[in-house]
């Protein structure tokens, strides 16, 4: 016997002529919906492969959404999924990862969206502009957005982390041991996500009265190679930096192989943090002092945000951003 076909509230919405949150009224069971309405709607529930449900309301055989990285190439994305996928599952909704398609900006991805059924889509890492956010606003699938790359889109919900906060806590760690000449590893040019951490060591520096000397900060990827090419300019130089605050860890670590290189010891001659605290950071030798992003906790609350839109709810703030927390390992040290 041949499956009934899935609808999502979107698809139903479409053909009824209405709105997502007027479908969600009828899929919970709510009165305020005329009659004719109502019954159109109910109609396209259950050709679409929904079910009756007491007093009139419907329920969904099953629900997709889909979770979208720019690439999983770092650590951070299995945490931001199990995440997601917790949330997800807790209201029996399925969930498709997938990875950034090369043409984002064309409608065709939005349509495909809507062909496959998808409810909603969560982005990471990634950005969002005003025509991405017609198309898919047009195939009435909500987006929400986890550290997207540029300013967030004021139309598309988001969710991040305290990255100035957790680069002025970094630093400030490295100017209570007594570290002046704190070299700073940045990450990639206009990604907001860098440039909120290097306001943070701005910001920290600044509070000692201490001016920010940009031969002491150099910029790239968030890489391993980013911060080791980094580091062994930075170290290597006759006037050394005591300390390097590294944006990621990725980039700390290869900080922490440069020093190496160069036959200095972390860190009884150079102090190193890095931000996020990937598992490497625990592992690493020394164990890395680092800042710790919430990565589960920002792909459940994307993911009920997400859910929040599909059933047509208004969400307090377009923007979260969840506190980050200094780790103190032993790759620090007063000078």
């Amino acid at each position: 016997m041949e499956k009934a076909r899935r609808a999502t509230l979107a698809a139903v919405a479409r053909e009824a002529g209405v709105s997502v949150p007027t479908v969600s009224k009828v899929v919970n069971g709510r009165t305020d919906v005329a009659p004719e309405t109502r019954a159109r709607i109910e109609s396209l529930l259950v050709r679409h492969g929904y079910v009756a449900r007491g007093a009139g309301g419907a329920q969904v055989a099953a629900r997709t959404v889909e979770l979208v990285f720019d690439a999983m190439q770092t650590p951070n994305n299995l945490d931001i999924m199990h995440g997601a996928l917790e949330a997800a599952s807790a209201e029996q909704v399925d969930v498709v990862v997938g990875i950034l398609p090369e043409d984002p900006l064309g409608a065709a991805w939005a349509r495909r969206m809507a062909a496959a059924r998808r409810e909603g889509l969560i982005l990471v890492t990634s950005d969002i502009n005003s025509q991405q956010a017609r198309h898919f606003a047009e195939q009435h699938i909500p987006v929400v957005t986890i550290d997207p790359v540029n300013l967030p889109n004021p139309e598309v919900p988001s969710v991040g982390a305290t990255n100035f906060n957790g680069g002025m806590a970094a630093t400030t760690h490295l100017l209570e041991l007594g570290h002046r000449r704190i070299g700073f590893i940045e990450g990639p040019p206009g990604a907001m996500v860098a440039i909120a951490r290097l306001h943070g060591y701005h910001a920290a520096l600044a509070q000692r009265g201490l001016t920010s000397d940009p031969e002491l900060m150099m910029a790239g990827p968030f890489m391993f190679d980013t911060g080791f090419t980094a580091a062994l300019e930075l170290l290597g130089r006759t006037v050394r930096p005591t300390a390097l605050f590294a944006s990621n860890d990725s980039q700390a670590l290869g900080a922490i192989e440069a020093a190496r290189t160069l036959g200095l010891r972390v860190p009884e001659d150079v102090s190193i943090v890095g931000f996020d605290d990937i598992s490497a950071a625990r592992w690493s030798a020394p164990p890395l002092t680092t800042v710790r992003q919430p990565f589960a906790e920002m792909g459940r609350v994307a993911m009920r945000n997400l859910l929040r839109l599909v059933a047509g709810e208004e969400l307090a703030a377009p923007r979260i951003e969840l506190a980050t927390q200094l780790i103190i390992r032993k790759s620090t040290a007063a000078v």
